[in-house]
């Protein structure tokens, strides 16, 4: 494992879609977080095909883990939520079922507005410390959400990752109120446009979609082995940042293996210095 990420404090595994490049790597995953002592359950979001695949690959391996799999199907899941966050999943145009993941905040700093509650005739006791903890709450025969009584230091935070996309404008919905959306880049037009290839997206594509919809932060990944990230290769990684500058205004970012970023509660996305 060439990461500072524990395997042990692992919550749960994405997949996108069923192609390999985005899930060969699972069983070895799964095979050394039970060599590192992992006992306790861990949950997979994924299409139904990857549940067979990895069933297939258990028994033909004999891989045995020493901890529980709590498979979700992605193909039947609106969203699913975890202790800090929420999960939605969006369908994508690709050669197979793909999807992208929405992460939200679930718990953001808030403060009670009072004068609302006042003004609703809440009389100041428990019922205020419901509706501060995020419970809603049942009031002269009336059904009270928390969040309308809450003043929010901040927007929830929101990231989208995207599996394999032809279709950017598909997520314009997910994207309404995120700060981030990492998002494939395979090519550049001109090299879309030579290969021939559908269900992947360009960058000047993607940059496009990013600009319409206002998003802070983009993040391109998944580029074609033909871009080299020497500068001064052609074609190089460079091609991709130029071609998506020049139509994105927001903050941009070629992801690489095993960078890291922080999401201000502004919602500022900014690199981790590399130890």
């Amino acid at each position: 494992m060439n990461t500072k990420l524990s395997l042990n404090a692992l919550k749960a595994i994405l997949i996108t879609h069923v192609h390999g490049d985005h899930c060969y790597g699972l069983p070895g995953l799964l095979a050394s977080a039970a060599m590192n002592g992992r006992t306790l359950p861990l949950t997979i979001v994924a299409p139904a095909g990857i549940k067979a695949w990895l069933d297939a690959t258990f028994e033909a391996t004999q891989l045995s883990l020493p901890f529980a799999l709590e498979f979700v199907d992605s193909d039947d899941l609106p969203s699913v939520e975890f202790e800090r966050i929420s999960v939605a999943t969006h369908r994508l145009s690709h050669r197979a079922t793909s999807y992208a993941y929405g992460f939200t905040e679930r718990k953001v700093d808030a403060s009670l507005d009072v004068d609302k509650l006042i003004q609703k005739g809440i009389p100041r006791g428990p019922l205020w410390g419901q509706l501060k903890q995020g419970m809603d709450i049942e009031f002269a025969g009336e059904w009270l959400k928390s969040r309308d009584f809450l003043i929010f230091k901040h927007k929830p935070r929101k990231v989208v990752i995207a599996g394999d996309n032809d279709q950017p404008d598909l997520l314009s919905e997910a994207c309404a109120e995120a700060q981030v959306l990492v998002h494939e880049a395979t090519y550049t037009e001109a090299m879309a446009e030579k290969a021939g290839d559908f269900g992947h997206s360009y960058a000047g594509q993607v940059a496009t979609f990013a600009e319409s919809v206002k998003l802070s932060n983009l993040v391109l990944t998944h580029f074609s082995p033909r871009y080299q990230f020497h500068p001064l290769a052609s074609p190089s990684i460079e091609d991709i940042r130029q071609e998506a500058l020049r139509v994105y205004s927001g903050s941009l970012y070629l992801a690489r293996d095993f960078l890291e970023f922080t999401l201000s509660k502004s919602g500022h996305l900014s690199e981790v210095a590399g130890e």
